[in-house]
């Protein structure tokens, strides 16, 4: 699958927006989590984020993991 090359930030308008590999920690439901690997456009001048639909998978299936150990748990 082909992904869409972003060139531009749609905040700032900065070139220098680029794609980059991370841990995303968070928060679901007052229970933490963190997302590993996830990979995401950056702005490094306004600090914006775009997440495609593999980011987004990445993140939910971080969250249900969380919730379900929180009801194990409970």
């Amino acid at each position: 699958m082909n992904k869409l090359k972003i060139t531009r930030c749609p905040m700032c308008g900065s070139r220098r927006i680029h794609r980059v590999r991370r841990d995303l920690k968070g928060s679901f439901r007052g229970r933490g989590y963190i997302a590993r690997g996830v990979e995401f456009e950056e702005c490094p001048d306004c600090g914006e984020r775009l997440y495609d639909l593999n980011a987004m998978a990445k993140l939910e299936s971080a969250r249900s993991v969380s919730s379900r150990r929180r009801k194990r748990v409970a």
